[in-house]
């Protein structure tokens, strides 16, 4: 039975078979976490000839147990890479980056920025795109007084979710003109597989409690081999 919009992203149910039913996904896909419990995700069909679609997650619309529960898997598979600071992504990567790093034991993490302040160095800046926003152009900033707190750090990026790969190669840039190298990247989720070629470089630093497929239509629903 699908949920109504504001239902979603608000429980975490028993473990379940992730398959899909013989006729495919309807409304909604069963995302599994490391425990086996599932998140019923809405179907979202992308822009284009209505063929493909993605499953999607807006973390800033979910209740605090399930921010709490992907946000609890990040930092479990962040832990192993001792990172000294996170860095937040934005939008949706802000809140799980202080949920995270408050799991880490930190006391406070470091906000990228989509607006630009008068004080910031556009030398500290990159374009963005995302998939959720495909006709709007951003530009991702650094604060500058944030790089005494970064400078010879171990730097982990927290975002909500790595689709196509664009955003989070846009956010390495910014990092690397800063002079900063992260030493792993922590998402909810992974986003079928178009990211693993632009991200390659990253192979198992990039970490993720939940992942999705990029789905493709067919006559009686949605199944996951389009990519």
């Amino acid at each position: 039975m699908p949920l109504a919009p504001h239902q979603y992203w608000q429980t975490i149910d028993k473990a379940a078979d992730p398959a899909p039913e013989a006729e495919g996904w309807r409304d909604f896909y069963h995302a599994s976490l490391p425990d086996g419990r599932v998140l019923d995700l809405p179907i979202r069909v992308l822009p284009g000839d209505g063929r493909s679609a993605v499953a999607s997650l807006i973390v800033n619309q979910a209740s605090f147990v399930v921010e709490d529960a992907l946000s609890s898997g990040m930092a479990d598979l962040l832990a192993p890479f001792a990172p000294e600071v996170i860095v937040g992504v934005p939008t949706l990567g802000l809140p799980l980056a202080n949920n995270v790093a408050r799991r880490l034991g930190h006391s406070r993490m470091v906000a990228l920025g989509t607006s630009r302040k008068f004080w910031y160095n556009d030398a500290l800046s990159a374009p963005l795109t995302s998939i959720t926003s495909p006709n709007q152009q951003k530009t991702i900033y650094l604060d500058p007084r944030m790089l005494e707190l970064l400078a010879g750090k171990r730097v982990a990026v927290v975002d909500d979710v790595i689709s196509s790969g664009t955003s989070m190669v846009a956010v390495l840039t910014l990092l690397q003109q800063a002079g900063l190298q992260p030493v792993a990247i922590a998402v909810a989720m992974l986003q079928g597989t178009r990211w693993q070629k632009p991200l390659a470089a990253w192979g198992d630093r990039i970490v993720a409690p939940m992942r999705s497929p990029r789905l493709s239509l067919s006559a009686t629903g949605w199944w996951q081999p389009a990519e």
